[in-house]
């Protein structure tokens, strides 16, 4: 088990000064502005011969959705290029429930405990500033990517130390690049969102496999054009709009880790070429109304599983379990209803 001390110092690390306080009201410490969902998952017919878990068994379950942006500020900025998450809640037929939690970045930032402690605290916000043509082609010709121009009022900001951070650490290089990258998508429905890190499901006969989940988008993944006017608020509308014409869907994908994969560094990247199975669809049509209130009192957990699935000896999935078991406390959200993990 992990030093419980670095999960209560990751949450407070990763907590912004509020530019939008209410009172009384304490917030998530990233991914504070959020929207809810509700629909139902239906496993494939393959999906039971590959995991024994209950949402894979051919049953369609209720699921609760929570899209988000990645910052931890409560101002909206759907059009400023962020990481987004779609933390999932599957509704299991005893009462209890199992959890997957993603995010649009297929890898992490940090491969222990402490090194996501020191990328937290290197990543706070700081004073940013365009920079002049000369210096981006100076990095170009020391090939470099340049620092991305600052968004109209925009004057502090995460990413130059978490690049400082990265250009010390090599761990941190692919998710600091792709999420100073990322984009913005046109809607919560057209991107896709990965679980990260590694989970061991066991097959009716007993094998054990080391999987990576997604899911994928079924209308296709499509981000805003960078030369559009930058809208602020525009991702809940949308996500209605989608809700109102049929719903969202998203494809379930599981990638099979394969000997020579690293199991418990949710930095590196597995080869493209690995087996994948299509294990269910989600379906979203419903806004779960009072979205700001219920909604938010929600403890989504990633270690939050059920029988047939368990953690890998990842050591950041487990300080996650305890961080978000912290965070939860902190703003007296309701506790994680733990099944089985």
């Amino acid at each position: 088990m992990n030093d419980p001390d670095i999960a209560e110092q990751l949450v407070e690390a990763l907590v912004l000064p509020d530019d939008n306080p209410v009172e009384g009201l304490v917030r998530r410490p990233v991914h504070t502005i959020g929207t809810g969902v509700a629909g139902y998952f239906q496993a494939s017919p393959v999906a039971r011969d590959y995991c024994t878990a209950e949402h894979f068994q051919g049953k369609q379950l209720d699921v609760t959705v929570r899209f988000s942006n990645g910052s931890g500020s409560a101002i909206e900025r759907d059009g400023w290029s962020d990481v987004r998450g779609m933390a999932t809640r599957f509704h299991l037929s005893d009462g209890g429930a199992t959890d997957l939690v993603a995010m649009t970045l297929p890898e992490f930032f940090a491969p222990t405990p402490e090194t996501f402690l020191e990328f937290a605290k290197e990543a706070k916000p700081a004073p940013c500033e365009r920079l002049s043509p000369w210096r981006k082609i100076v990095d170009f010709l020391k090939l470099t990517i340049p620092m991305p121009d600052p968004y109209p009022g925009q004057d502090v900001r995460p990413n130059e130390g978490a690049i400082r951070f990265a250009d010390q650490n090599k761990f941190a290089q692919l998710a600091v690049l792709q999420a100073a990258t990322i984009g913005a998508p046109v809607s919560y429905e057209r991107a896709s969102y990965h679980a990260v890190h590694t989970f061991i499901v066991t097959a009716p006969d007993g094998t054990q496999r080391w999987v990576r989940f997604t899911w994928q988008p079924i209308a296709g993944v499509q981000n805003t054009t960078p030369k559009d006017p930058i809208v602020d608020t525009y991702l809940k509308e949308k996500l209605e709009e989608c809700l109102d014409k049929g719903g969202a869907r998203f494809s379930l994908m599981m990638m099979i880790g394969e000997l020579g994969d690293d199991f418990n560094d949710s930095t590196r990247a597995w080869p493209p070429h690995r087996k994948r199975v299509m294990m269910g669809t989600l379906t979203l049509d419903k806004k779960i109304e009072g979205a700001d209130g219920d909604l938010e009192k929600i403890s989504f957990n990633p270690c939050n599983l059920t029988d047939g699935i368990r953690a890998s000896d990842d050591p950041v999935l487990k300080i996650r379990r305890e961080a978000y078991e912290y965070s939860s406390k902190r703003r007296d959200a309701t506790p994680c209803p733990f099944s089985g993990s």
